[in-house]
């Protein structure tokens, strides 16, 4: 004689049915890992740029050349780690003719003859406009190399020229903007 449930089916089809639950549970578990790495877009970032509009009276300092640098990392190493874009390196021929051309954004489109030259699906620059000591604000710009549109653009201001406040404006763009709008 066969075991019954209360509701009289047999415990051996409700065994097969729970079984056959765990194991498509676990083949999509399985499957997820490589969904979420084709996910991942490929993106150079072509630099961080400093407007300082009042360079005659006070001229760019080394410790703003620093935030410059210190953005670029903290921007690279914020997106990385969401684990939806890769870094694609720019070889130094390459950076030397961005550092030696137009300001990227207002060149009539050469970040995305860059952006195909590197072979990346995305394009990346960062521009601080320095208004005095007390106004700044920060403005990232993200293009779709193929489809030569811009697919990010947000600005958030910053109040005082420390390392502090930029760190902290570019952390609260990237995780409250932009992070949002790529899915991550």
């Amino acid at each position: 004689m066969r075991s019954r449930s209360p509701t009289g089916r047999p415990l051996m089809l409700l065994a097969t049915c729970w079984i056959t639950t765990v194991a498509l549970l676990a083949t999509s578990l399985t499957l997820a890992g490589p969904t979420q790495a084709m996910d991942t877009q490929s993106i150079a970032l072509l630099g961080v740029h400093l407007q300082n509009d009042n360079a005659a009276f006070e001229p760019t300092s080394d410790a703003e050349r620093a935030r410059m640098a210190k953005v670029e990392e903290l921007f690279k190493a914020q997106l990385q780690d969401s684990h939806k874009f890769s870094f694609v390196a720019i070889p130094p021929d390459l950076q030397k003719r961005i550092a030696d051309g137009q300001a990227v954004g207002a060149c009539g489109g050469c970040e995305l003859a860059y952006g195909k030259e590197l072979g990346t699906q995305l394009v990346a620059w960062i521009d601080v406009q320095k208004v005095s000591n007390l106004i700044l604000n920060m403005n990232v710009y993200m293009a779709d190399v193929s489809s030569g549109k811009l697919v990010f653009l947000r600005s958030v201001d910053i109040r005082g020229n420390t390392d502090e406040s930029w760190t902290r404006s570019l952390a609260f763009l990237v995780k409250r903007y932009l992070l949002p709008s790529f899915g991550a």
